[in-house]
């Protein structure tokens, strides 16, 4: 007999109308409020903040460069859950600076943010994704932190190897088991990260944060800037892009993954929970894992959705040319001065 592929199913399924797609006929606002209602539900959010705790930074080190003052602390951010951060200041003579949240995607840790190399695979990484250091060169302030399932906070049963870049499952799935999801989780240590910046405030515009991440950091960016307003700029890279020409197509990291999203909605409806404020949504044009043509797609409802909010100018859709599954760092820094300077 030969073998069936039931994945067609899923194919066909997946083409219908989700029940909260966006519809240029629908009341905007009540349409908006139920996807936030959704967003958060299917996230698990609501049961992530049932074991909120306050916040408290403890610094560990504080180095001194030419360019930076670098502090590594950590804070939790719910009760027995603690988050590893970087925080890079420039030393440029300004007051207060701008805040840039780096989100690394499925690198072996967000030591590559601040250039640092622990392991031999860490030499193709170093070449695109040193964030917080581009952010500095950029002048900002830069806050790296480690997310959940990635780097130093991975399941410590994990070998080497995959694990390293990959080390999410475990976490992703047992946080299923809780009524949570992965990406729920990342987004609240990125809110609570925000919170954590005031022990800093002396130091930085608070009021001027930009959260920039690429792959799995650019997914956690997008979901993230829909959870928290204090996001003024989000720049997902290499992430946003239709469930049926990225996460359904071929195999991803579990962490992509939220039950019962594709019923509702797609990644272009939840710009409603981001617009009017400014984003960024950045692509390789021979991406192999986020299709181009499932980007487009998205970013054809993420435009309607920001021409009802009056806001067409606040976002903006930047192909990185010749890329495949790539940091440009280049482009993506010369577009976000110019989405800035709206």
């Amino acid at each position: 007999m030969k073998s069936i592929n039931i994945d067609t199913l899923h194919e066909d399924l997946l083409k219908k109308d989700r029940l909260l797609s966006f519809d240029e006929s629908k009341d905007y606002q009540s349409w908006k409020k139920q996807i936030k209602e959704k967003y958060i539900e299917l996230l698990g959010l609501d049961e992530i903040a049932k074991n909120a705790c306050e916040i408290k930074v403890e610094v560990q080190e504080t180095v001194e460069t030419d360019e930076y003052t670098r502090y590594q602390y950590v804070f939790e951010s719910e009760k027995g859950c603690k988050v590893p951060c970087y925080l890079l200041i420039p030393k440029d003579g300004k007051e207060k600076h701008p805040v840039c949240i780096c989100l690394q995607g499925h690198t072996t840790g967000f030591h590559i943010s601040i250039g640092e190399k622990k392991y031999d695979e860490d030499e193709i990484s170093l070449q695109t994704s040193t964030f917080a250091l581009d952010a500095v060169k950029n002048g900002y302030a830069a806050l790296a932190i480690e997310q959940r399932g990635m780097g130093i906070r991975t399941t410590p049963r994990q070998d080497r190897g995959r694990a390293l870049t990959c080390g999410c499952y475990h976490t992703s799935m047992t946080a299923l088991l809780l009524g949570r999801t992965i990406i729920g989780e990342r987004v609240w240590d990125v809110s609570k990260s925000i919170d954590s910046l005031a022990y800093f405030e002396d130091k930085l515009n608070l009021d001027d944060i930009v959260l920039i991440g690429t792959s799995g950091g650019g997914t956690a960016t997008y979901y993230s800037a829909c959870y928290d307003q204090r996001i003024k700029i989000a720049v997902p890279t290499c992430a946003v892009c239709s469930f049926d020409k990225s996460i359904s197509d071929l195999w991803h990291c579990s962490c992509n993954y939220v039950p019962g999203i594709a019923k509702y909605f797609d990644m272009g409806e939840l710009a409603t929970l981001i617009a009017p404020r400014k984003l960024l949504v950045c692509v390789g044009e021979k991406d192999p894992i986020f299709y181009l043509e499932g980007s487009k797609e998205v970013y054809s409802v993420i435009e309607k959705i920001y021409k009802k909010e009056n806001a067409e100018n606040n976002c903006r859709f930047v192909i990185y040319p010749n890329r495949p599954h790539y940091f440009d760092k280049e482009i993506t820094f010369d577009s976000l001065k110019e989405i800035r300077e709206i």
